[in-house]
């Protein structure tokens, strides 16, 4: 069993082994009950999204057993959104990420630093 914190730094280093650009992990339990944790990812097209999409749910829910609740936004492939329940994760291509300005949104959540060494791990 895992915790949402160790779902979420996990889902991160998925996103960082495969490339995703400006990684944020949002502390969001203080801030609503959606989820308590928010991550936020650019691919740089909506291959590598779906790319990246793919990766984290491969881990979180078949490695680590978080259940995928629901999956929204998969065609267009601007944005994705992942829900696993305890974190929310948010795959965008670069205009997609700029317009909805999701950072900007929930600026009253905690942002968890991420320093990922050489071997993956937050350090």
């Amino acid at each position: 069993m895992y915790t949402p914190k160790e779902i979420a730094t996990r889902a991160a280093q998925v996103l960082d082994d495969r490339k995703g650009l400006g990684i944020k992990l949002l502390e969001v339990t203080d801030v609503t009950s959606i989820a308590d944790y928010f991550l936020i990812c650019t691919g740089t097209s909506s291959t590598h999204v779906k790319t990246l999409c793919d990766s984290v749910e491969a881990v979180v829910a078949d490695e680590m057993g978080e259940a995928l609740l629901h999956r929204e936004g998969h065609r267009g492939g601007t944005w994705v959104l992942l829900d696993f329940g305890c974190l929310v994760v948010h795959v965008f291509t670069n205009e997609t990420r700029e317009f909805y300005d999701l950072e900007r949104l929930w600026n009253d959540a905690k942002e968890i630093p991420l320093n990922f060494d050489k071997e993956g791990q937050n350090a």
